[in-house]
């Protein structure tokens, strides 16, 4: 997750599955919308599976649908589970103690792992297991299963809820909330309405295994809302007033400890905020708010985002400084945002409401901050630049290859490009967006990936992800590339999970260096390297940017923007600003630059003293992390 620096000190085989109404009572003639879905090119597997589970157990497959949708964009994600130990297009969970206890990219603790994994909203597999005669072996891998599964639990909470099922979507209102195992009323009311409004637009999308799954739009459902979320039951949000957060957000406030922090009055006190930052937790919800709040740890976050329904623990006021990119100036102009989850250790996919929920709270928070909404500004921690050599290899790696940054930004309203349809020529500014559920890329994860032990020797693993490989050269056979930070005077990269040195992640932006058939060339951590780009496949033309190229003597980079020794004011100790000697940036070179170039500064958050200096820096995406240019060095 971090590495704080402190300022100063499946398709599985079709079974015999009923598809009449034998199995529940009150089963409903199967909504037109489903047959108009598979009439409109929809392709027939998942999709006749939503039907005939919801014709099974009286659901209206509407409701059906627009819960797989907000819980997986209907993906099976091959079996593996997700941050919130769910399975399959339903979601259905199956928490265990060895997937919350810790994984690779770091950790914030772990908590009592007995206690956490208890719960039963964490075990729905189980009790859908019980209500279908299924295994739980084949609701986890079987996309089929795992559907009926869902509209078995769904059954189930109309049932309880009303004594029967109902062929009106509008009824189902309170099911939905409570399908989202949330015991907190504002976070299952975002769920539902979220369900609703897929109902309500549609959608369409293809899935794993090169189907197409389609939604027809029922504008006319108007749920009684109030009434339905008056039977659940359910407790009252701890009053906001103190939370800063969109409607939308289920968020209450539990302040970090003070050390962890500095206070500031950002931006009025100076200081811009530039970045937000992304982050997943490498341990549990609960004990990720404990660590931030335990005096000395070191660790902070502004927001905490928790997997299985998105609710926000807000820790950090958004004007004072929370530690949590490994990198104080870095620190000094982000709000950092974790995320319940584990980048290496098991899960491999994020739950849609964590990602509908960061994605509001980025909109929120840009939007208040005057953050561009653009992969240059939202970044992952993985993104961030050591301040120094020394710390540059030790940089966290989170959220990871798993996070689907394309998608998200979607969500966010900065939607990737049309590609164009012709691969770029050299000297063109492109971004890298490879569609993330067809881009599958191997990795390995070796045990020091999975501090629980369970991992006693390397493997492999090939799943969708948010990155591509770089090379030395334009051929699949040609070394990885290995960057001089991370792999000192070796001549090749390694696949390794955590080896972020060697891959451009989706959104990213570069200078096209050179061309060879399939390939494209950029420029890369002072080098050219080489990723494969058949007809433009994995890039979008980069409209708008500002380039910037080193002038005769090469351009010195840095991983902070302090300003020099000399610019601080008596009395005050200044930041170490020292250049990046690992890297350079050699005539001739260009890349993508975050525009206009920003001051050097610093801040004291004794006095509120802001300090600034002469020199200005420009951002520019340099390899996997982003690092400063010196604006006197380039053109």
């Amino acid at each position: 997750m971090r590495k704080t620096l402190h300022k100063k000190p499946s398709r599985r085989a079709l079974t015999g599955i009923v598809a009449g109404c034998v199995v529940v009572a009150g089963c409903v003639t199967l909504p037109s919308v489903a047959q108009a879905a598979l009439d409109d090119g929809a392709s027939p597997e998942r999709q006749t599976s939503f039907a005939d589970a919801a014709k099974e157990f009286g659901v209206p497959v509407q409701v059906l649908m627009g819960v797989s949708y907000q819980e997986s964009q209907w993906e099976d994600h091959g079996g593996k589970y997700n941050t919130s130990g769910g399975y399959g297009p339903m979601n259905l969970t199956d928490v265990t103690e060895r997937m919350v206890s810790g994984g690779g990219a770091g950790a914030v603790g772990r908590g009592d792992l007995a206690a956490l994994t208890s719960d039963p909203a964490l075990h729905t597999l189980t009790e859908a297991a019980e209500l279908t005669g299924a295994s739980a072996e084949r609701l986890r891998g079987d996309d089929r299963e795992n559907i009926r599964g869902g509209a078995a639990l769904l059954a189930s909470y109309q049932k309880r809820l009303t004594g029967s099922t109902s062929a009106d979507p509008a009824d189902w209102y309170g099911a939905v909330a409570r399908y989202s195992r949330s015991t907190d009323r504002k976070a299952a009311q975002a769920f539902a309405d979220r369900v609703f409004a897929t109902i309500g637009e549609g959608a369409s999308r293809g899935v794993d295994g090169g189907q197409r799954v389609k939604l027809a739009a029922t504008r006319a459902v108007s749920p009684d809302r109030g009434r339905q979320l008056a039977a659940l039951k359910l407790k009252a949000s701890v009053a906001a007033d103190d939370t800063e957060c969109p409607p939308t957000v289920d968020c209450s406030f539990l302040a970090a400890a003070a050390s962890n922090g500095q206070v500031a009055e950002r931006p009025g006190d100076g200081v811009k905020v530039d970045y937000i930052v992304l982050h997943d937790t490498e341990s549990s919800y609960d004990s990720a708010i404990k660590t931030f709040q335990t005096a000395g740890s070191g660790d902070s976050a502004h927001y905490v985002v928790r997997s299985s329904d998105g609710a926000v623990t807000q820790m950090t006021p958004t004007k004072d400084i929370a530690f949590h990119a490994g990198n104080y100036w870095f620190n000094m102009h982000s709000i950092g945002i974790e995320h319940e989850g584990f980048a290496a250790h098991g899960a491999s996919w994020y739950p849609q409401t964590q990602y509908r929920t960061t994605a509001d709270l980025v909109k929120y928070l840009a939007a208040k901050f005057d953050v561009p909404l653009d992969r240059q500004h939202i970044i992952g921690h993985d993104n961030v630049p050591g301040p120094q050599d020394s710390y540059v290899a030790g940089m966290h790696w989170d959220p990871g290859p798993y996070w689907d940054w394309r998608s998200f930004m979607t969500m966010v309203g900065a939607p990737a490009t049309v590609r164009d349809g012709k691969s770029p020529e050299v000297g063109d500014a492109v971004t890298v967006s490879p569609d993330f559920g067809g881009n599958e890329q191997t990795v390995e994860v070796c045990p020091d990936d999975d501090p629980t032990g369970a991992t006693t020797a390397c493997t492999e693993r090939t799943e969708p992800a948010n990155f591509l490989p770089v090379r030395t050269g334009p051929s699949a056979t040609a070394p990885l590339f290995a960057d001089p930070a991370v792999h000192p005077g070796a001549g090749s990269g390694s696949d390794v999970i955590h080896d972020w040195g060697s891959t451009v992640q989706a959104g990213q932006q570069f200078v096209v260096a050179d061309r060879d058939g399939d390939w494209t060339a950029i420029w890369f951590s002072g080098a050219k390297v080489w990723f494969h780009n058949p007809g433009g496949a994995n890039t979008e033309p980069a409209e708008g940017v500002t380039v910037v190229r080193s002038g005769p003597d090469g351009a010195t980079l840095y991983g902070s923007g302090y300003p020099q020794a000399a610019e601080y004011p008596a009395g005050r100790s200044p930041s170490a600003q020292k250049a990046l000697t690992v890297y350079t940036f050699p005539a001739g070179q260009a890349y993508v630059a975050t525009a206009p170039p920003a001051p050097a500064d610093d801040f004291f958050s004794s006095d509120d003293t802001y300090v600034t200096g002469a020199a200005r820096y420009y951002t520019i995406q340099y390899n996997h992390r982003v690092v400063l240019a010196d604006a006197a060095g380039v053109s």
